[in-house]
């Protein structure tokens, strides 16, 4: 009896455990990224972009002749010293410098590797003994273009591969190979302009710009016309440009996904992007 008892106790103990990582791991340690800012990917670029400082040279000292080399000296002739080899500095690792603004900055615009650029979801989870989460995937693998001509951007493709996409967690990024996204039969997602951007006159450096982007956006499979608020900055040589869209999952064919330990899902999430230019 005394040895059932005991052996509840240490299954309880066990459980209380197990809850406690999992509150820890989904909710104290809940630091998932925040919904993407202007703000904070201008700081993206210039932390990318900053001219690293050189560390001093170290110093060199000529070693003092010690008392036995004297006294050998005077025993013998001393032969000459061999030369002592000069080394070779490691010259620091080249750096593309980062482009500057164009006196021209009509034509083509490509996705840059300054900066952090990305596009990724938020969705509202709801967890099993832990409560309401925000899981945040992101992925890195973005490319793209735009074209201006002086007075509206013109052309935007952009493409970013979801096969990538990164949430912090393997279980929900490997379910998403074959539920939600289906990333395995749906690799890519991608945004095609088809209305002019128009705008009044190229923004100054540090000056800010609200527009809306009317395009086609093609997720599972599935292309809907869609009007995203975006917002945008030149700053040095880049255009940096975030915006996000609340997207609903059945207009794109995707089912909500689920999972043992998932209560409930949103059946809607917030698809958002950070995208850094560069002239071609």
């Amino acid at each position: 009896m005394l040895g059932q008892l005991r052996t509840r106790i240490v299954l309880g103990a066990v459980a209380v455990a197990v809850v406690g990582a999992g509150v820890w791991y989904f909710v104290i340690r809940d630091d998932a990224p925040a919904p993407v800012s202007l703000e904070t990917a201008v700081s993206s670029v210039e932390d990318a972009t900053a001219t690293p400082t050189a560390p001093p040279a170290a110093a060199t000292s000529t070693p003092e002749p010690t008392a036995t080399a004297e006294a050998t000296a005077t025993e013998a002739p001393a032969s000459p010293p061999e030369p002592t080899p000069t080394p070779t500095p490691t010259p620091p690792p080249t750096e593309e410098p980062a482009p500057t603004w164009p006196d021209d900055p009509t034509g083509e615009w490509v996705v840059s590797e300054a900066g952090e650029t990305f596009v990724g979801y938020r969705v509202n989870e709801e967890l099993a003994s832990v409560g309401a989460f925000t899981a945040v995937g992101r992925t890195s693998a973005v490319t793209g273009s735009l074209v201006f001509d002086g007075a509206a951007i013109t052309a935007v493709e952009i493409e970013a591969d979801v096969t990538r996409l990164s949430s912090g967690d393997s279980r929900r990024d490997n379910a998403l190979r074959s539920q939600g996204l289906e990333t395995g039969t749906y690799p890519t997602a991608s945004f095609s302009l088809t209305q002019p951007i128009a705008l009044d006159a190229v923004p100054a450096e540090g000056d800010s710009i609200a527009v809306d982007a009317v395009g086609e956006l093609t997720i599972h499979g599935v292309t809907n016309e869609v009007t995203i608020p975006l917002e945008g900055q030149r700053t040095g040589g880049y255009v940096v440009v975030v915006g996000s869209l609340e997207i609903t999952f059945a207009d794109y064919g995707m089912e909500t996904p689920r999972a043992f330990i998932v209560v409930s899902i949103e059946d809607f999430g917030v698809m958002e992007f950070q995208l850094v230019f560069e002239p071609a």
